[in-house]
């Protein structure tokens, strides 16, 4: 909202974290307000009015600012005119990130920041890369938006498919972040993974016929319908297997397996829509046991051919196991140890773990369990391999 009524992207991101530090400073002596969205907008468009014209008063950057500015815009308003809080300019802004000025990368590491809230760390992870890598990218991706004099506007049919394929993804990794917190105590980061929904409920409204937007909303729908078996009393992570099916989100199912039946057919068929198939699979089956493994291999290379993604081949590596035993499974895990997006990950001895305690090795099971848990930044995660790797190593059944 403010980068439009501006036009200036990286000073209205400043204005809105001094307004998030506002309100940590007052919210807690004076009360939340009644509007706490709507609090921080007029705060932070405050802030704007008096950032905008420090920098009008100053000569040598007058001919910048002007290009920055909307048409309509080429001086502040005044500080009393009010500014309407109940405008979504999200999806503008998501578009406006993901601008062809950019790499792909630069674009989607850029939009998590600023639309997602994602720290360095999180996007980091999220990429495979060191932190400072991203940082970085971060700051160069802001320095081209400055400089680009870029309008605050969706862009036309013909530019918004352009930037499309960045959007999608930048919806799907806020939402994984939000469905399996990189970092920290908590499971889950229920604020981005309701985000993501909203925004890609709010992408779908806007194009209905593309099956890739529609295949991305089924699978954040099929896999969000797990969440609340997901943890236990005490907050503790339940695997897939160890779930309460009857707890899933039966609503939230059917949405999400009728909008991927509608989009397969339709075409073309993208890597989302795949992997919504996988997760209605895995949704519309009683057990584990009773799960078409068959056909979720079949699915994942099929997925493998779409994208060179590490995390693809480890799920397809697990599948396999589930088809052709363990044995199968481990040697297609073997040929991801090279793979360096790989190094440092938890999920690699993760699922050698859960692969040699299917085949009976426990000792190596629990090895590898161990290592995943020295890996992982997730507590819950670190807990549940943790655990796992003790019970084994106890003699219990895990």
């Amino acid at each position: 909202m403010l980068s439009r009524r501006f036009g200036d992207f990286a000073t209205a991101e400043d204005a809105v974290q001094e307004a998030l530090l506002a309100a940590a400073t007052q919210w807690p002596v004076e009360g939340t307000p009644d509007n706490p969205r709507g609090w921080l907008i007029q705060v932070a468009y405050r802030r704007m009015v008096e950032l905008v014209r420090g920098e009008t008063a100053r000569r040598r950057r007058e001919d910048l600012v002007a290009r920055r500015e909307p048409d309509d815009r080429r001086a502040a308003p005044p500080p009393d005119e009010e500014l309407a809080a109940d405008r979504d300019d999200t999806l503008t802004l998501l578009f406006l990130c993901c601008h062809p000025a950019l790499s792909p990368a630069s674009a989607i590491a850029l939009t998590l920041r600023a639309v997602g809230g994602l720290s360095t760390a999180e996007i980091a992870r999220a990429f495979l890369v060191p932190e400072a890598t991203m940082a970085q990218r971060i700051s160069r991706a802001k320095q081209r938006i400055r400089g680009s004099g870029i309008p605050f506007r969706m862009p036309e049919p013909a530019d918004r498919e352009a930037r499309l394929g960045a959007v999608r993804h930048v919806l799907y990794l806020i939402f994984t972040e939000g469905h399996t917190a990189s970092l920290g105590a908590d499971l889950r980061r229920v604020d981005l993974s309701e985000e993501a929904i909203r925004l890609t409920r709010a992408l779908h409204a806007l194009l209905p016929d593309d099956s890739e937007v529609a295949g991305l909303l089924a699978l954040m729908l099929l896999t969000d319908a797990r969440a609340a078996a997901r943890t236990g009393p005490s907050g503790e992570l339940v695997s897939l297997a160890d779930q309460d099916r009857s707890r899933w989100d039966a609503a939230a199912i059917a949405e999400g397996v009728a909008l991927v039946t509608r989009a397969l057919p339709r075409g073309p068929v993208g890597p989302y829509q795949i992997q919504a198939a996988i997760a209605a699979l895995h949704d519309e089956a009683p057990s584990t046991g009773e799960t078409d493994w068959p056909q979720i291999l079949a699915l994942y290379e099929v997925l493998e051919r779409f994208s060179g993604n590490p995390v693809v081949a480890l799920n397809r590596a697990v599948a396999t196991a589930m088809v052709h035993g363990p044995a199968a499974g481990l040697a297609a895990l073997d040929a991801l140890d090279a793979d360096p997006r790989l190094a440092g990950h938890h999920r690699l001895p993760a699922a050698r773990g859960h692969l040699r305690e299917m085949a009976g090795d426990r000792e190596g099971a629990v090895a590898a369990y161990r290592a995943a848990a020295a890996l992982t930044t997730s507590l819950p995660e670190q807990r549940y391999l943790t655990m796992r790797a003790a019970r084994l190593a106890a003699g219990r059944e895990g």
